[in-house]
């Protein structure tokens, strides 16, 4: 059975850092697209940031140039460095993976519905 497990969330004060880990067990994450997605109490979850099985990767507009998604192959993590964060950054943060063999259309990568495996989701608060 597919795994992801999210680990690194915390407390940050606005301006700080956090680096989100996601392990998989079961699922190669270097053949795959993974994202990740946040959700904040009272809202829909949204898509934060994509990487493709290429190694290309997409971002919301409201994280660009302050995210940054990665993956480490040989450990089968996926990352996403949160630098310059702010509160409206809060929320819980998933990661997510399509069943394998599935095709995702670009455009669709920052999507949910796009993704059938999801991790438990790791918690980040800032402060002003």
């Amino acid at each position: 059975q597919v795994q992801l497990v999210e680990s690194g969330g915390g407390s940050v004060q606005a301006g700080g850092s956090l680096r989100l880990s996601c392990a998989a067990s079961r699922y190669t994450i270097s053949n795959h697209l993974m994202g990740w997605f946040r959700q904040a109490p009272g809202k829909e979850r949204e898509g934060v940031a994509a990487i493709l099985s290429d190694g290309s990767t997409t971002y919301a507009d409201s994280v660009k140039g302050r995210f940054t998604i990665s993956r480490d192959n040989a450990k089968n993590t996926l990352y996403l460095q949160m630098n310059s964060l702010k509160p409206e950054d809060t929320g819980m943060y998933y990661c997510a993976a399509p069943l394998q063999g599935r095709w995702v259309f670009r455009p669709q990568v920052l999507v949910p519905s796009a993704y059938d495996y999801w991790g438990q989701g790791t918690q980040v608060t800032v402060s002003s």
